[in-house]
């Protein structure tokens, strides 16, 4: 339950009816009876189980509906048996029991009156008694009386050790009826499988039940959290030293070589693995993140092979290819078409401005011209949906192309069942982490081709790893470098400042004002006033003096927390976008208020809603009855359940490594000394090349200069040195 108990009431009574019960997320509305109350109370909240009759103790606040009036808050509970004969036949009768409708109830009750559940409970042969239960019956009643049995202890097991009702629901659906004993072998489990409960969550529940502060159990548990900790920071592995100081520090033990011989216990039944990394000494994995490092590493390396092509009647192709649309290819790109097409694998990289689009529709209709069977794709499905803009051919997102398949957590497609396709050319490769280019190199037939085109510049991928930069940094993957800024791009001071900050140098960036600008720069010091500025740039000088609406406008920030962090300013742009309003629809989770309208990001992978990490939505429908909530993703509905909000967020501010993959009309971008541990160039680069037609920073040089001048986001991978000490494949390719 929650552990927010101060100022709560408390009921006591029997429910009188259930007038609407959510079967996924346990959202319920019902009828309570209240000794010495006149009235019957409305009470909602989330239950596992709830039936009429039984006796309850709810703790909770009132609240007074716009349309339903008073109502009793739900926060915690507590079942009670049914205590008088009425209760115990309208408890049997509400249909709890598969066997015993109202009829048989009133018969059980006549029997055996105040010792009826005593007897279901513990002496159900005696049930043969009454007229009407044969004793195949009988055996029906003592099966459902069981599975209820087990989900009210259940319910009542999450209660004991502080679990909140909706997390309740959303861990015995998980576990269903081995809750219990997952919970109870291993409470750090929860961590791994239910989003919203975190490590120390888990941790209290393990020592809840009696695991001790220094047992083996909970200190393994501790290091295997800390490696997973890490890839959210991008890390396949940590050095040892650092592994075991944290690992310290997270679990408050002071003895490190406790935790050297249960890290080498754990890399003997392989659970980790351990690497001597040339500059970092003994480096810890966990299994999946190793496994994936080396298996795409040499399936990359199968790819690593030259093709034979007739360069001269590519060129003449190309030439004729650029006459006709009205294009004309620099050295550079016509170079990185010929890479792309005479190697098994092969990087196309570049930043800004410098030809990646026009190469890569002039590569795709060579290779259609060749006959070759293409397959586009891209991590999200707003690059996916740009590269078929530009291409004219079918792009999908990753997870859609090798169709994810959420009951077996696999992908349909892999070594045992390739795609069918002759070449493969994936966008936006900088935002691939490891184990999702485990999976794509799996599905990919050996005998294809794969070409990765991506801006390596670029902020690395929100997972662990930074595929696009190892490929790039092996020295083995043919790679070819755009870098030439052409002359209408050269006009963009987006461009022209982002390439400026790719070399390390601060643009003098143009005031408001300077009408032969796309970029700008405000300088402001107060964040108060910062976030003001932000406000008022978004809702009123940018569509009054550049004609863009606020809902083609994003705010982008270095990082989450802070009065200049996406979650404060996604509080002020709604209030001021979206403000809550007597007719409008809203429902608050934590301390956000979703509102219809509301512009919602995805925090994590939901593959049973094929919804993923980063994806940008409208709130459509929030329907309070059904606790459900309709969000309109590219034009795809998607129903989330209230239990599962946690998963979205606010999105008028998002940060600028969600937006990755993405282009906006307009971004605006604080950058402060508040934003300290983040400031560094690939985030600002990042953000500022969003922009497709205006950019606005707001903030202080300082800040911007203290972050083009950090260019170490360094992450511990290890995927350029596994390729790079392979060995290349061979293969033979076919003639054009």
């Amino acid at each position: 339950m929650s552990n927010n108990t101060s100022n709560l009431s408390e009921l006591t009574g029997s429910v009188k009816r259930i007038t609407f019960h959510n079967q996924n997320n346990g959202w319920t509305v019902a009828r309570l009876i209240v000794k010495n109350m006149q009235d019957d109370v409305t009470i909602v909240g989330n239950f596992g189980t709830l039936t009429p009759g039984e006796n309850i103790k709810v703790s909770g606040h009132w609240v007074n509906d716009p349309s339903y009036g008073p109502q009793f808050r739900v926060i915690s509970y507590e079942l009670l048996r049914p205590a008088t004969l009425a209760g115990i036949e309208k408890y049997l009768g509400s249909g709890l029991i598969k066997g015993v409708g109202p009829v048989t109830a009133r018969r059980l009750v006549e029997k055996f009156g105040l010792e009826t559940l005593d007897i279901i409970e513990s002496n159900p042969e005696k049930l043969t008694e009454v007229r009407g239960i044969s004793a195949v019956r009988i055996k029906s009643i003592k099966t459902a009386w069981q599975e209820q049995k087990e989900i009210r202890n259940v319910m009542t097991f999450l209660s004991s050790h502080n679990i909140s009702t909706h997390f309740a629901v959303k861990i015995f659906k998980h576990y269903g009826k081995d809750t219990i004993k997952t919970i109870e072998s291993n409470p750090y489990q929860l961590a791994r499988d239910v989003y919203g409960i975190g490590f120390k969550s888990a941790d209290k529940i393990a020592l809840n039940i009696g695991l001790a502060r220094d047992s083996d159990e909970r200190l393994r548990a501790g290091i295997a959290h800390v490696l997973y900790e890490a890839t959210e920071d991008g890390h396949c592995y940590l050095p040892l030293k650092e592994l075991i100081l944290l690992a310290c520090e997270t679990l408050e033990v002071e003895d490190p070589n406790r935790f050297e011989r249960l890290i080498n216990e754990m890399v003997q039944t392989k659970e980790l693995y351990s690497v001597d990394i040339e500059e970092v000494g003994s480096s810890i994995y966990v299994a999946p993140l190793f496994l994936a490092e080396r298996a795409t590493a040499m399936r990359l390396l199968n790819f690593n092979h030259q093709i034979a092509v007739d360069q001269v009647r590519i060129l003449a192709w190309l030439d004729k290819f650029c006459t006709r649309e009205g294009i004309e290819l620099s050295e550079e790109q016509l170079s990185s078409v010929i890479i792309a097409v005479s190697n098994g694998i092969s990087v196309i990289t570049g930043g800004p401005g410098c030809g990646k689009t026009t190469t890569l529709k002039a590569l795709v209709r060579l290779l259609i011209a060749m006959g070759k069977r293409v397959q586009l794709a891209s991590p999200t499905g707003r690059a996916a949906q740009r590269l078929s803009e530009v291409t004219g051919l079918e792009a999908k997102t990753i997870h859609r192309m090798l169709e994810f398949e959420p009951g077996s957590f696999s992908f349909k497609y892999n070594q045992e069942r390739p795609l069918d396709i002759d070449i493969l050319i994936v966008d936006e490769s900088s935002m691939i982490d490891i184990l999702l280019a485990n999976n794509l190199i799996k599905a990919i037939p050996s005998d294809a081709q794969i070409c990765f085109v991506g801006d390596a510049d670029q902020l690395p991928s929100v997972g662990p790893g930074q595929f696009l930069n190892d490929l790039i940094s092996s020295g083995i993957i043919p790679t070819a470098r755009l870098t030439k800024v052409f002359r209408q791009a050269a006009a963009s001071n987006i461009i022209s400042y982002a390439h400026q900050i790719n070399t390390g140098s601060s643009p003098k960036f143009a005031k408001p004002g300077d009408k032969s600008s796309d970029c700008f720069f405000i300088e402001e010091v107060d964040p108060e006033r910062i976030n003001s500025l932000v406000v008022k740039v978004v809702t009123q000088s940018i569509p009054k003096h550049f004609a863009i609406p606020a809902n083609e406008i994003q705010v982008l920030a270095p990082m989450k927390r802070g009065s200049i962090g996406t979650s404060n300013l996604n509080i002020m742009l709604q209030s001021s976008i979206n403000p809550e309003q007597p007719n409008k629809p809203q429902v608050k989770w934590g301390m956000t208020h979703f509102r219809l309208g509301d512009r919602v990001i995805q925090q994590v992978n939901n593959y049973q809603l094929e919804v993923f990490n980063g994806d940008i939505g409208y709130i459509t429908e929030i329907n309070t009855e059904d606790r459900q909530l309709t969000i309109s993703f590219n034009n795809r509905s998607v129903n989330y359940d209230f239990a599962d909000l946690n998963e979205l967020s606010l999105a008028y501010a998002i940060s600028v490594h969600r937006s990755q993959g993405s282009e906006y009309k307009a971004i605006v971008l604080p950058i402060h000394f508040q934003h300290w541990n983040l400031l560094s160039r690939a985030v600002v680069y990042t953000g500022l090349t969003r922009a497709k037609r205006l950019a606005i920073l707001i903030g202080q040089t300082g800040a911007v200069r203290k972050a083009v001048s950090n260019d170490s986001s360094r992450r511990y991978t290890n995927l350029f040195e596994v390729l790079r000490s392979g060995k290349s494949g061979t293969g033979a390719g076919t003639l054009w």
